[in-house]
């Protein structure tokens, strides 16, 4: 394998190419025209999936395949396409594999459309004890772990539901790097924001022409997770007007689509991901599909800020969210390069510039 070393930081589409070109990664057919973002790389589904028991992690001494084959019910053939169910665990190949250097490490996040869909995945490595954690130097497969919760979908071989993202060393900023960053480049557009270990991103409730959001509807459709703008929104959502005194009850079981108060800004040089505030505060989730690329939101990639849209779930019990609540953070990390093409300049850019938007599979 060809040596290469990037600088320090998170890799650029076209650092990437070149971790790929030397042998890092290495796909098993060629990657698709739009594949490879600003920051990271799209994966794609292999030729197998199973239907699982219940979810699992390898852990140090055990590869997936090992799992697989103690805890599948039955294989799915995914080059014909296949419905996966709600409330089902599956457990899915996927095409690109990984022979990393012992400098690179990598983490994976659903796609932005996937977590709007309500659909957890989550890649799993050998021997791994984390998901979506790839340790610096990991050689061998990836997989993805599938679990829709709220639509039944149709995927195929090539459908890409997660995202990986590679860095060289440590590339997160501190706190301190955080209020630098901000006085520079203005991350949030909030009077007062909260700085920290991350910048504060709080709940809408005033709407969007008297809109906060969407609730999923239960009995759906099916939902191709292929195929842009071919579902009816009232078909699978109900529109949640603005409430009069700024409070909203989520209730349990139920996924809700919010969006962010503030608009959201990520500097060309930098990239971002959304981290749920502290459990401590609040028993929900918030934004499954955290990456934001490069140039979201900048206006050096014709933007002039954009909301963070949000996907979110109570946990056990009903929960209260009042207007400009704090609901996560975003965590910003230095780009090793800047990217060549930033989001927002590249056709596939669903999301720049949005307020409430649901996925891209919605006309």
């Amino acid at each position: 394998m060809a040596k290469y070393t990037p600088p320090v930081g998170i890799l650029s589409a076209h650092q990437i190419e070149a971790l790929s070109a030397a042998g890092a990664i290495t796909p098993l057919t060629p990657y698709a025209e739009d594949q490879i973002q600003p920051a990271s790389l799209d994966l794609r589904l292999g030729k197998r999936a199973w239907r699982m028991r219940a979810s699992f992690l390898p852990g140090p001494t055990r590869l997936v395949k090992t799992a697989i084959e103690r805890f599948a019910l039955h294989e799915i053939d995914l080059t014909r396409g296949a419905v996966l169910e709600t409330g089902t665990v599956y457990i899915a190949e996927i095409q690109e594999a990984l022979h990393l250097p012992p400098e690179i490490a990598a983490n994976a996040n659903p796609k932005s459309s996937t977590g709007r869909l309500d659909v957890f995945t989550r890649v799993i490595t050998d021997k791994a004890r984390a998901f979506d954690v790839i340790e610096a130097g990991y050689k061998g497969p990836l997989y993805a772990e599938i679990s829709p919760r709220t639509f039944p979908i149709l995927a195929r071989t090539g459908s890409r539901l997660s995202q990986i993202r590679f860095r060289h060393g440590e590339a997160r900023l501190d706190g301190a790097a955080h209020l630098d960053l901000h006085a520079r480049e203005t991350l949030v557009t909030s009077a007062n924001p909260s700085i920290s270990a991350g910048v504060a991103v709080s709940i809408d409730l005033q709407g969007f022409d008297g809109l906060v959001g969407y609730r999923a509807k239960r009995h759906t459709g099916l939902i191709d997770i292929d195929v842009k703008g071919a579902q009816r929104i009232a078909d699978f959502w109900e529109p949640m007007p603005a409430p009069a005194n700024g409070v909203l009850v989520l209730d349990p079981g139920e996924f809700y689509i919010l969006a962010s108060k503030e608009a959201v800004r990520v500097p060309p040089d930098h990239a971002a991901e959304m981290t749920p505030f502290d459990p401590l505060v609040g028993e929900f989730r918030v934004h499954y599909a955290g990456f934001f690329d490069p140039g979201f939101g900048a206006h050096e990639a014709g933007g002039a800020g954009a909301r963070a849209v949000l996907e979110v779930r109570s946990y056990d019990v009903p929960f209260i969210l009042e207007d400009g609540q704090i609901v996560g953070r975003l965590v910003y990390e230095r780009m090793s390069e800047v990217p060549k093409v930033l989001y927002g300049a590249m056709a596939t850019s669903n999301y720049q510039a949005q307020g409430l938007k649901l996925s891209k599979h919605f006309k």
